[in-house]
């Protein structure tokens, strides 16, 4: 999973998404688990189903930690899917493909809140006696 996010990070496009302060208070309110459920709703029903009428613009570009996410990962339509991952287009998602995504998603949004996570420790560090 790793190697995968590092090499979406070499993107200049995947790697201007961030999570805001919106975004970041958003999952610290509802909690990892229900991102996480918020990203299988969106993978079963914008993502998963063999042809998609409007594939390309169907994830917003901003509005939820899920929908930043996928933009990060390659996640947001069929084609990055395929282009990124692999994963042709014109069939269902695999119930193994939908999990991957699920966990790529989560695995990104869970490195940018540790990042947050850790910038707040290294500033609280300078501010010690």
């Amino acid at each position: 999973m790793q190697n995968i996010l590092d090499r979406l990070a070499c993107s200049s496009f995947r790697s201007r998404f961030v999570l805001k302060e919106q975004e970041r208070r958003y999952v610290q309110e509802k909690g990892r688990e229900k991102i996480c459920s918020h990203a299988r709703d969106f993978v079963l029903k914008r993502l998963s189903p063999a042809f998609i009428p409007n594939d390309g613009k169907q994830t917003p570009m901003r509005g939820h930690p899920v929908f930043i996410a996928q933009h990060a990962t390659a996640t947001c339509c069929r084609k990055c899917l395929q282009k990124w991952h692999g994963i042709e287009r014109g069939r269902v998602l695999s119930l193994k493909e939908q999990e991957f995504v699920i966990k790529l998603i989560m695995s990104w949004i869970d490195g940018q809140m540790k990042k947050i996570l850790d910038e707040k420790i290294y500033k609280n560090i300078d501010n010690l006696p």
